[in-house]
């Protein structure tokens, strides 16, 4: 790993820790993605409701087509693992990459599910576009609010879809897509400026390694064509004051927000 991206992680844990990520404890680990409290919780009421829907749309009926074997499941960007330890109450086999170690909110933080599970699912360091895994070994991978953190969209998806079986499904939730390339360009730029002014200590190793920030339909359309990927939104309902913010935006003169929502494809 360069010292670029050592000195990244590291200050992406120190900001994650200031947001009060794990201020909660056990409980609040044991809980999520259903926070009702704390100073994340209007983030994790978005979430919850594209991991419902992407446990209804998604894994369901991949879990019928291979019953009575459980799924086996890569979550990538897992963080401290939650959607791991939902998957494995469920009866799953998940794995949680991330290369994040810290016990913020990284795999480091993973540690208590051990006492709550009879087994505790596999943790592992790892980056999107090399991953440490055999070809067609999983039925289910899914970018965890993760996708716009990769270093090349190309890279991270043929890594993505070249360890999903044959038939599998590859998703991506919770990452930002724009409506226009322009608007998510002005998005980056505004929240470089806003690092520089608020992150002065942090700022210049949190803006050191680049990524895609941002994705538009039409990028995951093209990127996904040439590796045989045909990506589908599934519409996620969330809150009002979430669904509002277009509106008020448009209202204001402001530049239009992301949406998330969640996008899967079938695997060739």
């Amino acid at each position: 790993m360069s010292a670029e991206r050592s000195r990244y992680l590291a200050a992406y844990a120190r900001l994650r820790e200031r947001e009060g990520r794990g201020s909660g404890g056990e409980a609040e680990l044991l809980a999520l993605p259903y926070v009702t409290t704390g100073p994340l919780a209007s983030q994790w009421e978005v979430r919850a409701r594209t991991y419902d829907r992407f446990v209804g749309s998604v894994l369901a009926p991949c879990a019928r087509a291979v019953a009575p074997r459980p799924l086996r499941v890569l979550d990538l960007g897992a963080g401290n693992g939650w959607l791991c330890y939902r998957l494995s109450l469920l009866g799953h086999r998940p794995v949680a990459l991330d290369l994040r170690m810290d016990a913020v909110d990284g795999l480091g933080a993973a540690a208590p599910y051990a006492r709550h599970l009879p087994r505790v699912f596999e943790r592992v360091a790892g980056s999107f576009e090399d991953l440490p895994f055999r070809s067609r070994l999983f039925d289910v991978a899914l970018f965890n609010a993760s996708l716009h953190y990769a270093e090349r969209l190309s890279g991270a998806l043929v890594e993505a879809a070249r360890v999903v079986a044959s038939g599998g499904r590859l998703a991506i939730l919770d990452s930002p897509f724009y409506g226009r390339p322009e608007t998510g360009e002005a998005m980056v730029q505004e929240r470089r400026r806003n690092t520089r002014r608020d992150l002065g200590d942090l700022a210049e190793d949190l803006l050191a390694v680049s990524s895609i920030e941002f994705l538009t339909r039409e990028r995951l359309k093209e990127v996904g064509a040439t590796l045989g990927l045909r990506f589908r939104r599934r519409r996620v309902f969330y809150p009002l004051w979430y669904e509002w913010r277009k509106a008020a935006a448009l209202l204001g003169r402001k530049r239009a927000p992301s949406r998330f929502d969640l996008w899967e494809s079938r695997v060739p």
